[in-house]
């Protein structure tokens, strides 16, 4: 049994600080994010990359994921530091990721002291930004990994719903700021203090709050310390079984998580092209359409784009912060069909209607799915960046249900199969199950939902959201090779115009969302299913 030190602790006189506290690294996650998001794009098309060499280091987000948290988490749950296990991880991550952000930001200048050839340092400058980008990744994944674990490990059963809501209120707020910050003119603000451009500066301020609220929550939490593992003789055998019984269990899902799984597969063909490329299209119609003669030559074509794209991602997210807050009273909850407290004899009459017709939630994950299809649908006939604003700003409304839906559902299907016997006899990867909560105190599984499988099933939904990452990556180069193979016309204002796209053919960046909005619809078909599974 592996032994431990002390106890979990947050700083802070009443929960809503301690909560703050624990979850304050979420804001600089989410607003790194943000920036990532909405400027790396541009910012590497600025450099003299094509769009289908841009969507090649797009990569980086789906492998990084896929990589670097289950390392992470098995390297951090062994760790013996006085720090603990999880904040030593957050530190030196911070650390990893505010160098990545400044090398990303100030790349030319970086090459340009040890490089005087101009040829090699364009090259030299392409290979460092795409280095500094994968470094971003990688490091925020690992920051990510332990500040998941950190809440889990700090707060009891009672109080982990409650966690990981904070989590992804504080991981929202993070957006928000980060797509605001983007949007105003920074170097308008504050100057050339923090550099002369709007991304420098952007990467500037996201390290800094990078480094703060890792600071923040590494301070404020008080970790109990692992000071020794005593191994099961059966750990090492298990660690060979988990890959093979993980593929076994991805062939002999249950017929509804099967379910799940696929529909969240389809819906991840349309949603990874408008997460990493939504604020660039916003960008590149206004200037392909709004733009003047004179803002057209700007010295920070980049800077231009980017607020425009964060203006929009801004909307985007106030809408989905919003409907996350708003949908769940109106959408019936599939567990939501026993006892209600009965509402007061003047309102009577109206609550009573609208549960008569008040939507469950299979339906809205449904509409959701068609809703954004139809967004998607209409990308290629956006004619002006206010029309294409609108269109990302209604996406926040499905994104919000494709956040909840999906976990919902599946995390019923959990606790289902956690109350019975297992039908397919799969005591296998319950040994797993069991090896892998070793070293817990009993207070903290004593009074658990049930759900031992939960962190099997959720692994393997993972991955049917990573797998279409890497299809739309191949499908948006592909379409970017046909329909705009040369260099970025409004960003990269070094190259010949003989080697840029034409700017008067469809955008690439449409006609991909356009196509990932078919994986959508079949994503509504499926989900449908779930009704007569």
């Amino acid at each position: 049994m592996s032994t431990w030190s002390g106890k979990p602790s947050v700083k802070g006189n009443t929960e809503t600080m301690r909560m703050f506290l624990l979850t304050c690294v979420s804001i600089g996650i989410t607003f790194t994010w943000g920036v990532e998001m909405t400027y790396c794009t541009p910012y590497l098309l600025s450099l003299g990359l094509s769009k289908g060499q841009t969507s090649l280091v797009w990569v980086a987000g789906p492998l990084s994921g896929l990589i670097v948290q289950p390392i992470i988490g098995v390297v951090a749950d062994e760790s013996t530091s006085k720090w603990g296990r999880r904040r030593p991880i957050i530190v030196i991550g911070s650390f990893i990721v505010a160098g990545s952000l400044l090398a990303l930001g100030f790349t030319k200048e970086i090459v340009e002291f040890f490089v005087g050839e101009k040829d090699t340092a364009q090259v030299l400058t392409i290979v460092l930004a795409v280095l500094s980008l994968y470094s971003v990744d990688f490091s925020i994944n690992a920051v990510m990994s332990c500040g998941r674990s950190l809440v889990v490990d700090t707060l009891p059963i009672s109080k982990q719903q409650t966690g990981a809501a904070w989590a992804s209120r504080m991981g929202s707020l993070g957006h928000i700021i980060g797509y605001a910050m983007g949007a105003i003119d920074l170097v308008g603000i504050f100057g050339t203090t923090l550099g002369d451009t709007q991304f420098k500066q952007l990467t500037v301020i996201a390290a800094l709050g990078m480094l703060a609220t890792a600071f923040i929550t590494c301070w404020a939490v008080t970790e109990r310390v692992l000071l020794s593992v005593r191994h099961d003789p059966r750990q090492t055998e298990v660690r060979f079984k988990v890959v093979r019984q993980i593929w076994s269990t991805v062939l002999t899902l249950p017929p509804r998580i099967q379910a799940i799984c696929n529909a969240v597969f389809w819906s991840w063909i349309g949603w990874f092209p408008f997460i990493v490329y939504s604020s660039t299209w916003v960008g590149e119609t206004y200037f392909r359409y709004d733009v003047s003669a004179d803002a057209r030559n700007s010295d920070d074509a980049l800077g231009d784009m980017g607020r425009i794209g964060s203006t929009a991602l801004t909307v985007y997210s106030t809408v989905s912060f919003i409907s996350a807050w708003v949908l769940p009273a109106l959408i019936q909850a599939p567990e939501d069909k026993s006892f209600t407290h009965r509402p007061p004899a003047s309102i009577a009459p109206l609550i009573n209607t609208f549960n008569k017709y008040k939507p469950d939630l299979l339906t809205a994950w449904i509409a959701g799915n068609i809703m954004f299809a139809c967004a998607m649908f209409i990308t290629p006939f956006a004619t002006s960046f206010r029309f294409a604003t609108a269109i990302v700003a209604l996406c926040g409304i499905p994104w919000s249900v494709a956040g909840w839906a999906p976990t919902t559902f599946l995390g019923i299907e959990v606790n289902k199969l956690s109350a019975q016997p297992d039908p397919a006899g799969n005591i296998e990867m319950r040994d797993v199950a069991s090896v892998l909560e070793m070293g817990k105190p009993d207070e903290e599984s004593n009074t658990s939902s049930g759900g031992g499988l939960s962190g099997v099933y959720f692994g393997i939904l993972n991955i049917y959201v990573t797998i279409p990452q890497f299809l739309s990556t191949l499908m948006s180069g592909v379409v970017f090779a046909m329909l705009e193979p040369g260099k970025s016309p409004e960003l990269a204002h070094e190259a010949h115009p003989s080697e840029t796209a034409d700017p008067t053919g469809p955008n690439a960046i449409a006609v991909t969302m356009f196509l990932g909005a078919l994986g959508s619809l079949v994503a509504a078909v499926v989900t449908k299913k779930l009704r007569y599974v």
